[in-house]
């Protein structure tokens, strides 16, 4: 067992109302409660294992890893933290549920919904419940009920007459299972993974119905275990290193686009810009939704791919496969931009016979997008239970993704022009 450093308890206090203060200027707090549970409630008695200055630092602290090294729990980002407390929209007296057990969250709930409230956080993770009962009977939170189970299927009693007053999910998620479970007006805040990309969505429960209200926060969450974890339907292009990923969708077949990566691509260019600095999660959610064979394509760094090298940064890039041809999009630098951090142009790389065609598809949905839907915050996201008359999906239909317990409708409105590339969070 670690020993846990010795804690100054003035120096805590202070690095926490620097932290406090440092949320509430950046915009992420933006409640006296949460303002309030933020500056109370000591985070590093939640993380005993690493230094009080860490602890108060606006980043995840890593509180369990899995025998192969990846983290499968964590204290997550305080400004996410923030950002989602407000956004559930916690009353005193609620009653709420947490899924994705780490103790320091549930004792910021149990803040905000008082003595008259209750917290109940779920956990597939024996280890981890075992962890944050400990941690918050010793900072006098033990008032919160913590559960061992999985939270694809809450135990029986669980949900109270009449449904949680707010419902928030710390974990990465590919399905709502607990759409039933937030009251009628109640809040349901949970990073959902769309197509592979992870937005942290705020819903109020109307009519059976979630319906989106915040702005999309682009974040990442540890994996959701169990029942719920996400498949992200990976295939391999033989002899690449390039891999495909339908997370929704029905995957396709790879081999056949072997060859179309041995030579170079054909390149459309969309005349859409952004800045180096400008996040376009928004643009390649719409693409997700309106092109039909849609994936996500990651490359091997070291692997033998030929004209992908080097490989996309970051994050996996959106691309279609046509048959033996594939699509993808990628950027170009054109200027230093204003500001110094580069000025890149949305250009598509097309491979195989029909590359060119593939590459012109996108293209026209990369303009469409830019004349209709650019200058618009947000789509609004309706998720309706998968066996209701909600909306039937239909083949085809641009905007629909549907999952295991239910189907979510995308609607991008529609504001002509050209303003500046705006991100979901």
């Amino acid at each position: 067992m670690t020993t846990p450093p010795t804690v100054n308890l003035d120096e805590a206090s202070a690095l926490r109302h620097q932290l406090a203060d440092q949320l509430a200027e950046a915009g992420h707090i933006r409640t006296p409660a949460v303002d309030e549970a933020l500056r109370t409630v000591p985070r590093h008695a939640f993380a005993p294992e690493v230094p009080v200055q860490k602890a108060y630092a606006n980043d995840i602290v890593a509180t369990r890893h899995s025998d192969d090294g990846h983290v499968i729990s964590s204290i997550s980002a305080p400004w996410l933290q923030a950002d989602m407390l407000e956004a559930v929209r916690i009353q005193s007296g609620h009653h709420v549920l947490e899924i994705g057990s780490g103790g320091y969250n549930a004792a910021l709930i149990a803040e905000l919904v008082g003595p008259t409230g209750s917290v109940t956080t779920v956990d597939i993770d024996p280890a981890v419940t075992d962890r944050a009962t400990r941690f918050l009977t010793q900072t006098g939170y033990d008032r919160v009920q913590v559960v061992t189970a999985d939270a694809e299927h809450l135990p029986t009693g669980i949900v109270p007459d009449g449904g949680f007053d707010a419902i928030l999910v710390t974990v990465d998620t590919w399905d709502l299972p607990w759409i039933d479970a937030p009251t009628e007006g109640g809040r349901l805040v949970a990073p959902l993974r769309l197509h592979g990309y992870h937005l942290a969505i705020g819903f109020t429960k109307r009519d059976g119905a979630l319906h989106s209200d915040e702005p999309l926060i682009v974040c990442g969450f540890v994996a959701m275990q169990g029942d719920g974890a996400w498949n992200a339907n990976r295939r391999t292009i033989p002899g690449t290193g390039v891999h495909l990923s339908w997370e929704d969708g029905t995957p396709m077949p790879v081999d056949q686009l072997a060859p179309a990566l041995t030579r170079e691509p054909t390149v459309a260019h969309t005349h859409v810009t952004v800045g180096g600095q400008e996040p376009f999660d928004a643009l390649t959610l719409y693409l997700a939704g309106v092109l039909p064979g849609f994936c996500r394509l990651s490359v091997e760094p070291d692997g033998n791919n030929g004209v992908l090298n080097p490989p996309p940064k970051h994050w996996p890039g959106a691309a279609i496969v046509r048959d033996a041809s594939l699509a993808r999009l990628a950027t170009e630098r054109i200027s230093d931009g204003d500001d110094g951090n580069g000025l890149y142009e949305f250009v598509v790389h097309g491979y195989g016979p029909h590359g060119h065609l593939a590459a012109r598809e996108m293209v026209e949905q990369v303009q469409y997008w830019q004349r209709n839907h650019r200058a618009a915050l947000c789509p609004r996201i309706t998720i309706h239970p998968l066996d209701t008359d909600g909306p039937a999906p239909v083949t085809g239909h641009p905007h629909m993704f549907v999952k295991k317990h239910t189907r979510v409708a995308i609607d991008w409105p529609t504001i002509p022009g050209t303003a500046a590339l705006l991100t979901c969070g």
